[in-house]
């Protein structure tokens, strides 16, 4: 249990961060399955919409510290290529 007062914020802050996180990678992973359900239905033009859309948000992901930059680069190549497939 934490004792000092610094401990006690740090508990109450890491709560909150943890709530905007969880938030800001729900919405990345709503736009890459946007783009994977396109993908799947096989419209080429509402695949490459969606992927332009997604772009910015997983771009966001990586600038706020929810994704690791390769992790995001691996993302969006494997994305683009699929869409480039169909």
């Amino acid at each position: 249990m934490a004792n000092t007062p610094q401990a006690k914020k740090r508990i109450r802050r890491n709560a909150k961060r943890e709530l905007v996180n969880k938030n800001r990678l729900s919405r990345v992973r709503t736009y890459i399955k946007k783009v994977e359900t396109a993908i799947e239905a096989g419209d080429k033009d509402a695949a490459s919409a969606a992927l332009r859309e997604m772009q910015p948000e997983l771009a966001r992901g990586v600038s706020k510290g929810i994704y690791h930059q390769n992790t995001a680069s691996r993302k969006m190549s494997r994305l683009n290529k699929r869409v480039a497939a169909i």
